[in-house]
């Protein structure tokens, strides 16, 4: 990636020290835990979660928004037998801890039994807090984020066909998180995040067409730079005009980077724990079973250094490491937390997720699909007709049978070339049967929560004219 010029910029300044500090937190969730004991909690847990945000939009190169927002939000988890409860709140002052703690205990005392309630373990909880850098010392201020949402609208508006704009935006944050457990666990991490993006349109009319591009990272020198940013919207969307429909058939399809990682997402959704023990994914009997070519790796990271998603530890305080999925193309783990892991009779994998208000759940970090050998161009070269996907429209995957079936947009490809637009089509098969066909190029970045590099599957339908 490019480096930003923002991320040198005098506009820039040092994060104030004031978000860094996590101690009053601690010493809240500390107090929480300890007040759940005293009012009757056989285990409890806190969870205090820090959030600032502030962004700019521009249109026409005119400032249309800016928002800034801060809030500190803390969750309390009782349990007493085998009952659990949870509240939260953001105004906790005077007697405020004591009365919350004792409003939950009441709570979990008439709650349903549940067996798989509790808390982690105290041998699989994190000791060791690695620095993954995710935080980045400098924090743009209003000006700089004009001037980066500027700059990304002026170099789309400067592609040849672009007309308008769709508006660009620019934003920072800082967010973060302390665990305090009744098992004496304790700990806490703190993320930044910066992005950019652009949207832009061509054509007038009903020929219209609109795309977009947008970056995103912890790090402002691991962001592409604005004017790449709307260059890049810029010529996706001039790209789009003149779109045509094609006829119904079943050829092979491409997905784009920007998309491709969809069906990863796809697969790990149905791989989630909660899923599988409420008995409501299509892989629930799919363990240990061969789903994709040798090869085929997916992997979830939340060790990566400066990734989206990192942390050391899970909502649950369980130490993480990375997990490959899929192995050489077989399934070989499912997303768990305790619960989960208890009610399937497995171990926890560290995946626990958590809001202030919510009690645990599985969910992933920073996922990937391995690179394969082939450039993308080799990927598409021996295709006499098919599809290359570059936008995805809907929700029509249905994670409890598996069948695929979204609108989509992107260009046809004739004789490994990619040529003119299409548009108003949709592709439609089943995961399973598409999986066992897909093979990925070897353009894999890491730009997104969810990456994978351009992926080939073959034999879909595409519903057309």
């Amino acid at each position: 990636m490019n480096s930003s010029p923002s991320a040198r910029s005098p506009a820039s300044s040092p994060v104030d020290s004031a978000l860094l500090d996590q101690s009053a937190l601690s010493d809240l969730a500390q107090r929480l835990v300890e007040a759940a004991r005293r009012a009757g909690a056989d285990q409890a847990d806190a969870v205090a979660v820090r959030g600032v945000s502030h962004g700019v939009e521009v249109r026409d190169g005119r400032m249309q928004e800016s928002e800034r927002s801060e809030g500190d939000d803390v969750g309390l988890r009782v349990i007493v037998g085998r009952r659990q409860a949870v509240v939260s709140t953001n105004d906790i002052s005077g007697d405020a801890v004591t009365k919350l703690a004792e409003r939950a205990v009441a709570m979990a005392r008439v709650a349903p039994d549940d067996k798989y309630v509790g808390l982690a373990d105290p041998e699989l909880l994190a000791h060791d807090f690695p620095d993954l850098d995710l935080l980045d010392p400098n924090t743009p201020s209003t000006a700089e984020l004009e001037q980066r949402a500027r700059a990304a609208e002026a170099a789309a508006l400067a592609v040849p066909g672009i007309t308008k704009s769709g508006g660009a935006s620019a934003s920072s944050g800082i967010g973060g998180m302390v665990l305090v457990t009744s098992t004496g666990f304790h700990g806490a991490f703190l993320r930044s995040s910066q992005s950019i993006s652009m949207t832009a349109i061509a054509g007038d009319g009903t020929g219209m067409e609109r795309d977009y591009e947008y970056t995103t990272a912890p790090h402002a020198s691991d962001l592409m730079s604005p004017e790449r940013v709307g260059r890049v919207a810029g010529e996706r969307t001039a790209a789009r005009l003149g779109p045509r429909k094609v006829e119904t058939c079943k050829v092979p399809v491409v997905f784009d980077p920007r998309v491709a990682g969809s069906l990863v997402g796809h697969l790990v959704g149905a791989a989630n724990g909660a899923s599988i023990a409420r008995k409501t994914s299509f892989l629930k009997d799919r363990l240990g079973q061969k789903l994709f070519k040798d090869g085929i790796r997916i992997v979830d990271d939340p060790l990566r250094t400066r990734g989206l998603r990192s942390q050391a530890f899970d909502a649950e305080g369980v130490a993480v490491k990375p997990l490959s999925i899929v192995d050489d193309g077989v399934l070989t783990s499912w997303l768990l937390d305790c619960a989960t892991a208890r009610e399937l009779g497995l171990a926890t994998t560290g995946h626990a997720h958590r809001g202030v208000s919510s009690s645990p759940s599985p969910g992933p970090y920073n996922l990937h699909l391995e690179a394969g050998p082939l450039s993308p161009g080799e990927l598409i070269a021996d295709i006499k007709q098919g599809f290359y996907v570059t936008d995805l429209i809907g929700s029509g995957v249905n994670g409890v049978t598996g069948d695929y079936s979204r609108g989509a947009a992107g260009f046809w490809i004739e004789n490994g070339e990619r040529t003119y637009a299409v548009s108003e089509v949709t592709i439609a098969g089943h995961l399973l049967d598409m999986y066992k066909t897909l093979t990925p190029a070897s353009d894999l970045t890491f730009r997104y929560g969810v990456n994978a590099p351009t992926l080939r599957i073959e034999g879909l339908t595409i519903a057309g004219r």
